[in-house]
């Protein structure tokens, strides 16, 4: 396909996305037509926590109103029917991101907990003194800290990919990292500080040819295309509810057959043993053997409404749509004197970070908030990227699909503001 042609169907994704009508996909979102300080909402922290279409927020209530059982341990009407919605959206769940089975799918508390779940059970199974974790300068301390903690109790070792002035990792220096005592590669599929969307598939590639397995943490990648990943070929993928459109507190981890087989749980409790005595307990089948206790069967069920709803709006469309925003918010902030950008690869979702001259980014949240524009300031937990570069955090919009050309404008806007008021 030439680049024309190329064009041409990108730009008729968009207008197809547009055709079913900004203000109607809008309406769906209940909170944006709030107002804060007798301003219009305009939401731009959605790397935070993306907000929630009526469809998920009606699920989550029909949950507890009407089928509000224990799942797969109850006899009773009720419980047989939070058991389906929950198995059916594990399947939701492994339809989305292509995984081969649902025995592949675990639910978890979020990114987070997926991470630490994986960390504990890895490290027990197969981390011994001196081993090597491979990780990226530009993660989060979800993808930092459980492997830091698992290094400390095994006494392994981190080792970290670094990254270019413009937020890229430095896929030669990645190379050079491995050795025989390397056993996990775990990297972000897109930065959440700055926005970069790192190669995944060669990173596992390179690490497969050498019998390495690799996690990705997905929590920022999820939503903003098709993530597949049988052919992304990873080992693990981890991501959170809150941050597709679907309800905090539950995420998924994603790990081939082979590899869940062979981890042990890293909780114990009721569902997920076969038998138990005071001699010897013997674990349930996958993915139950990782499932302790009452799991959050509400939040499950609503992530799999959320996933519903983006494959209603069409993945390929939801990611047009964003690159179109980013390039036009990239072009209005571009324009802006004494405004820096940070993270300015070519391949990056629609999130900026950036600074202020002489103006510090809480200034400059605290100030965009009362003009009712919500933003992202710190170092978004990921402090080793701020290190990298000299700062002690940043600025970040991060937008979505439900996002629009007019709420940049009065972002831009907004942000002249505050250097007015400073000048």
């Amino acid at each position: 396909m030439n680049y024309h042609v190329a064009q041409a169907a990108w730009l008729n994704a968009i207008n197809n996305f547009l055709l079913k009508n900004i203000s109607e996909i809008r309406a769906d979102f209940p909170i944006l037509n709030k107002k804060v300080y007798n301003k219009p909402l305009i939401y731009l922290d959605n790397g935070a926590t993306t907000q929630k279409p009526q469809c998920v927020i009606d699920k989550i209530n029909e949950v507890f109103s009407s089928y509000n059982g224990n799942i797969h341990r109850g006899v009773h009407a009720i419980s047989d029917k939070a058991s389906e919605e929950y198995e059916t959206a594990r399947e939701k769940v492994r339809s989305f991101i292509n995984a081969g089975k649902r025995e592949e799918i675990v639910f978890t508390s979020g990114t987070t907990g997926s991470i630490n779940a994986l960390a504990f059970s890895f490290g027990e199974r197969y981390i011994r003194k001196g081993d090597e974790i491979i990780i990226s300068n530009l993660e989060h301390h979800a993808n930092i800290v459980p492997w830091q903690m698992m290094c400390e109790r095994k006494k392994a070792k981190l080792r970290i990919i670094p990254i270019n002035d413009n937020g890229e990792i430095l896929f030669d220096e990645y190379l050079k990292l491995f050795s025989p005592k390397t056993k996990l590669v775990a990297v972000s599929q897109v930065s959440n500080a700055l926005g970069t969307i790192l190669p995944v598939k060669k990173i596992i590639s390179v690490a497969h040819t050498l019998n390495i397995p690799v996690m990705i943490d997905g929590a920022q990648g999820v939503q903003h295309g098709i993530t597949d990943v049988k052919a992304m070929d990873c080992d693990f993928y981890v991501f959170s509810g809150h941050k597709i459109y679907g309800p905090t507190g539950i995420g998924v981890l994603y790990g081939k057959e082979k590899w869940l087989t062979e981890l042990p749980p890293y909780q114990g409790g009721g569902d997920m043993v076969e038998t138990v005595t005071f001699e010897k307990t013997t674990y349930n089948e996958l993915p139950f053997k990782f499932e302790a206790g009452t799991m959050n069967f509400p939040g499950a069920i609503g992530l799999g409404t959320a996933l519903d709803y983006v494959l209603s709006l069409g993945r390929e469309d939801i990611e047009m749509r964003e690159r179109e925003l980013l390039e036009y918010a990239t072009n209005r902030l571009s324009g802006i004197d004494k405004l820096k950008i940070y993270g300015v690869s070519d391949k990056k979702i629609s999130t900026i970070s950036f600074l202020l001259k002489d103006i510090h980014q809480y200034d400059t949240g605290m100030i965009l908030d009362k003009l009712g524009i919500a933003v992202r300031t710190g170092t978004h937990c990921a402090q080793p990227v701020m290190d990298r570069f000299g700062i002690d955090g940043t600025v970040r919009a991060s937008m979505c699909f439900y996002n629009t050309k007019e709420e940049i404008d009065v972002l831009g806007t907004g942000i002249e503001k505050v250097i007015s008021m400073f000048s």
